[in-house]
């Protein structure tokens, strides 16, 4: 059963797949900020949840070790009481005390691999879940560049289509008003039709 983390990725992904192209472009994508901005919320607010999961999973390691620990001196206990009730049979003492110390020296060896094998298991565990969480992490990452970059992208194409709209109206503006040379040559026109007039 995938987690609500992994769930969240899925369907960013399908969202980001399911976008409509930008017009004339193979590469961008009109996206909904709302739909993402609430798809990226509740992935912040889950994330943390599934990194305490797994704390918890390693920290299960513990519960090995003590479970192991707690076995291992069941058998030492066992081993001691036989070892004392063959002790106090006075006929068979060395016999007794011979056994006691082969069945102290096994239960001591079990004891050990007990440990060990708690040890190795839950190292394992330990190293799957980080790698489990490292792998998501990464994943998650990966989507978070991408869609930085695409956001960069979609402002720089804003910046440079608002500068090409600046210029066609400072350009028409332009137009509007006569440049100072129009003016001069009015100015002498009206001179000249007044010297003509004197004459």
């Amino acid at each position: 059963m995938s987690s609500r983390i992994e769930q969240l990725i899925d369907e960013i992904e399908d969202y980001i797949e399911s976008c409509k192209p930008k017009f004339m472009s193979s590469t961008e994508i009109i996206v909904n900020k709302d739909e993402i901005d609430e798809l990226l919320r509740e992935l912040r607010m889950k994330t943390p949840d599934e990194i305490k999961r797994y704390q918890k999973i390693i920290s299960n390691k513990e519960a090995i070790l003590n479970d192991a620990k707690a076995k291992a001196e069941a058998l030492i206990n066992e081993a001691t009481v036989h070892t004392n009730e063959l002790i106090n049979e006075h006929e068979i003492m060395q016999q007794a005390y011979a056994q006691a110390n082969e069945v102290v020296t096994m239960a001591s060896k079990q004891a050990q691999e007990i440990l060990d094998n708690a040890t190795i298991e839950a190292n394992e565990l330990k190293s799957q879940a980080m790698q489990y969480m490292d792998d998501m992490l990464a994943h998650l990452e990966n989507i978070i560049s991408a869609s930085t970059q695409q956001a960069s992208s979609n402002y720089d194409t804003l910046i440079g289509n608002l500068n090409q709209y600046r210029d066609i109206i400072q350009s028409n503006r332009s137009e509007l008003h006569p440049v100072d040379e129009d003016l001069e040559g009015i100015d002498n026109a009206d001179k000249a039709s007044d010297d003509l007039n004197v004459m």
